[in-house]
C-alpha cells in the first residue's frame, strides 16, 4: 500500500462531503465590526446583515477592523454561544468579496482553512466535470 492511499475499505473524504455533512450555514459580515458588541448587539447585527434567524443554528462570523480577531455567534438549543479568536501574529485573510455585498456565505470547509490560516482570498476553485442534471447538486463542493 502506498503512503498516500487510505486504508483498505476507507475512502478520502472529499470537502464538498465534509460541508454536506454538517449541515451547518456560515455567514460571514463583509464589514468589520465593532468586538465590544456581546450577544444580543451581534444577534441583531446578523439579522440585518444576512436576513437570517439568528436562533436558527446557523454561524454568524464577525471580523474586527484590523483582521486579527474573530467572533462567530451562533445559537445552541438553548442559548447563544460566542467564539471570540484574537491572533497574535498575522491577519486572518478573507475571501474576495463583490463590491457593494454585506455577506459571504462560506462553506464550512472555508470556515476551518480560514481559521487554520489558509488565505481565501487567494484560494481558486478549479473547473470540475459535472455531469448533466447535477448542476445544483454539485454547486456544493
Amino acid at each position: 500500500m502506498s503512503a498516500s492511499a487510505p486504508a483498505p475499505g476507507l475512502l478520502w473524504p472529499s470537502l464538498a462531503a465534509l460541508d454536506r455533512a454538517s449541515g451547518v450555514r456560515v455567514w460571514l459580515a463583509v464589514e468589520a465590526a465593532d468586538m465590544r458588541c456581546g450577544f444580543d448587539r451581534l444577534a441583531a447585527l446578523a439579522q440585518a446583515v444576512t436576513g437570517e434567524d439568528p436562533l436558527s443554528g446557523q454561524l454568524f462570523l464577525f471580523r474586527s477592523r484590523g483582521g486579527d480577531r474573530l467572533k462567530i455567534l451562533w445559537w445552541d438549543r438553548d442559548g447563544y454561544c460566542l467564539w471570540y479568536k484574537r491572533l497574535e501574529e498575522g491577519l486572518f485573510k478573507f475571501p474576495k468579496v463583490e463590491t457593494g455585498a454585506r455577506t459571504l456565505a462560506l462553506r464550512p470547509s472555508e470556515l476551518a482553512m480560514l481559521l487554520e490560516g489558509i488565505d481565501l482570498s487567494s484560494v481558486k476553485r478549479l473547473k470540475r466535470y459535472r455531469p448533466r442534471g447535477r448542476e445544483g447538486a454539485a454547486n456544493g463542493g
